[in-house]
């Protein structure tokens, strides 16, 4: 734990919740959570309703934020190392200086979030939304395609490709998949299927072509 960091038990976290939740409702008794710099490391949020909660700078180290509702919440410079924030709505939020190395943002919605100086290293964004949001690095996606009919999402700065749960959610380098798509879905793969096949590298093509861009 870090020092100057407030301790919040699960009980009182569930407190804090609820007021908030009485808070976005207009109800009596309502409390906008206001959870600056609390160690919330391992907390469960599933589900939980956090709209314009205030939680910079807080401790979410493994947290479950599974589905949680974090729009327009501020979670600048939060620690968030290896949560969980899978189907999360993070529409934006402010995540600008956020640690969200090892996080699992699969199907999380980031449109508008503001993510500059966050640190994605690492970060499963499978079928992540990230429409508007505000990147330090170049990210492109191509939805709707192949057999999930899901979002291939593609990190042109560090070449990286994520889709569904290939490479247990932790994708690959773009010649990677290239070879991973040719290796079930081509002509002599495991699994042929030229639909498939033509729209993952058609999406591929449109991957080079802003790879070769974002040099210039």
């Amino acid at each position: 734990m870090r020092r100057g960091q407030d301790v919040i038990t699960q009980e009182k976290l569930n407190e804090i919740v609820a007021n908030h939740g009485r808070w976005l409702r207009g109800e009596e008794g309502g409390c906008r959570a206001y959870l600056a710099g609390a160690y919330l490391a391992g907390a469960n949020l599933t589900r939980a309703n956090l709209a314009g909660a205030y939680l910079a700078d807080a401790n979410l180290t493994r947290a479950n934020l599974t589905r949680a509702n974090l729009a327009g919440a501020n979670l600048a410079d939060a620690n968030l190392t290896d949560a969980n924030l899978t189907g999360a709505n993070l529409t934006r939020a402010n995540l600008a200086g956020a640690n969200l190395t090892g996080a699992n943002l699969t199907d999380a919605n980031l449109t508008g979030a503001y993510l500059t100086d966050a640190n994605l290293t690492g970060a499963y964004l499978a079928g992540a939304y990230l429409t508007d949001a505000n990147l330090d690095k170049k990210y492109y996606q191509v939805v709707r395609i192949g057999s999930r009919k899901g979002t291939t999402t593609y990190n042109a700065t560090d070449d990286i490709v994520s889709c569904g749960c290939w490479n247990k959610y932790k994708g690959g380098t773009l010649n990677e998949f290239t070879a991973r798509v040719e290796s079930v879905y081509g002509e002599k793969g495991s699994e042929p299927n030229k639909p498939y096949y033509d729209e993952y590298m058609a999406a591929i093509d449109f991957f080079k072509k802003m790879k070769e861009l974002s040099k210039k």
